[in-house]
């Protein structure tokens, strides 16, 4: 089992000139040492899709994840009523700097997750992933829905 975690933290962790251009179903994770992480997206943009999550669903492919994307930054509080399988939570501000990560987020629990002041994105992946991936604190996300003018890694910037 752990030489399949190594395999699939390989295959998901590429190099950044590997990366194809931006996409609104996909983000892309650099990583403090220089790789990088694609995950193909659902993106929960307004109040309804956001409220509702990944609540019911009992399987997400690896390689999968939802980003939740704010009109604005704010403290962002998460929890887990509902929902079946176990998630990291990456936060991000508004430049899509990574700024707090909560690991394998336990299912049904209604204890609420602090995300941090200033929380523009949340990237929601299974659980234990990220810690597979070296995704922490300073990684940088890149997506089309933050402002590119502002961010640390636009589209653009390949």
């Amino acid at each position: 089992m752990k030489r399949l975690g190594l395999a699939l933290a390989l295959a998901l962790a590429v190099p950044v000139s590997a990366q194809a251009a931006c996409s609104d179903s996909t983000v892309d994770i650099r990583l403090t040492n220089g790789q990088a992480a694609r995950f193909t997206v659902e993106v929960a943009a307004d109040p309804a899709t956001r409220a509702k999550g990944l609540m019911f669903r009992e399987e997400m492919a690896r390689s999968a994840g939802m980003l939740f994307l704010y009109e604005r930054p704010q403290r962002a509080m998460f929890w887990m009523k509902n929902t079946l399988i176990p998630l990291d939570m990456v936060f991000a501000d508004a430049t899509g700097r990574v700024t707090h990560v909560h690991a394998n987020a336990i299912p049904h629990d209604e204890t609420g997750i602090d995300g941090g002041p200033n929380v523009l994105a949340i990237l929601e992946i299974n659980g234990g992933l990220a810690a597979k991936l070296g995704i922490t604190p300073g990684a940088l996300l890149r997506h089309p829905g933050l402002e590119q003018s502002t961010a640390a890694w636009p589209c653009e910037a390949q």
